[in-house]
């Protein structure tokens, strides 16, 4: 696909989809569920739609991430082993995805988003305040960082919100500080995944320079909520967002089979 192959009205639509995308993403993730299916619909194969979501993306990561960093927010000393283990499990994953099918993750991936959402909905208490750490550094670089970055750079939605909850379930983090950091490993494993996919020449550089500037837009106005209006946004967020993919990710994947069963017993 070429500079022109997208017309300027579809441009100026997928802008609009980037700044609410990045603006859903910096609080609660799950951004690209929006973004996905969007660069689908405008005619990219799919493995210039998982690349060309990785440009968009790391600008949203980086216009919140830069925030938080501003705001004292995120302790960037702290995370250096954590972020270089997000940076090989990402490049990994994409590595990966550019020869295997995901179709097995797709299937499991709305059961492991569903459980965020119902994890946060019934513990209405976690991530009020800083709690005692579960995991050195070494372990929790390795689950949080390489793991969730292997994902990350593999298929990606949803991401933040694994990142979110290790924060608080393995680091004790509160849901402010854990949404914080979770955004600095979102960029560094959306960069990774994207330099995989540059060297193999997915990335459709027009959509992905104008998605990018409204990434860059929503994502700035996410953090700054985030800061603000702390656990009263964050948790009601990724309860909707995690519920809300899950039932997208099981229509992709079951769409045909629901619609036949609601059409037969109605």
């Amino acid at each position: 696909m070429d500079w022109l192959a997208v017309s300027p009205p579809v441009l100026i639509l997928l802008f609009g989809v980037a700044v609410f995308a990045g603006f859903i993403d910096s609080i609660a993730g799950g951004g690209g569920l929006i973004t996905l299916p969007a660069l689908l619909a405008v005619g990219l194969s799919p493995a210039q739609t998982l690349g060309t979501n990785k440009i968009q993306s790391v600008g949203g990561s980086f216009s919140a991430s830069l925030y938080f960093i501003r705001q004292r927010a995120v302790d960037l000393g702290g995370q250096k082993l954590t972020i270089a283990m997000t940076f090989l499990g990402s490049m990994t994953g994409a590595i990966l995805i550019q020869h295997l099918q995901a179709g097995l993750l797709r299937q499991i991936l709305p059961l492991l988003v569903i459980g965020i959402g119902l994890y946060f909905l019934l513990m209405p208490r976690i991530g009020e305040e800083d709690r005692q750490r579960r995991l050195s550094a070494w372990p929790f670089a390795l689950v949080a960082g390489c793991g969730v970055g292997f994902y990350d750079g593999f298929f990606g939605p949803g991401a933040g919100s694994f990142y979110a909850l290790a924060y608080v379930t393995l680091s004790g983090f509160n849901l402010a500080k854990a949404t914080a950091h979770a955004k600095v490993l979102n960029f560094t494993s959306n960069l990774g995944g994207l330099i995989l996919f540059m060297l193999a020449g997915k990335v459709v550089w027009s959509v992905g320079f104008v998605m990018l500037a409204g990434q860059i837009f929503g994502a700035r106005l996410g953090a700054r909520m985030v800061l603000t209006k702390g656990q009263k946004l964050i948790r009601p967020m990724i309860v909707a967002v995690s519920f809300l993919m899950s039932l997208k990710l099981l229509y992709d994947s079951h769409g045909a089979d629901i619609m036949l069963w609601l059409t037969s017993h109605w």
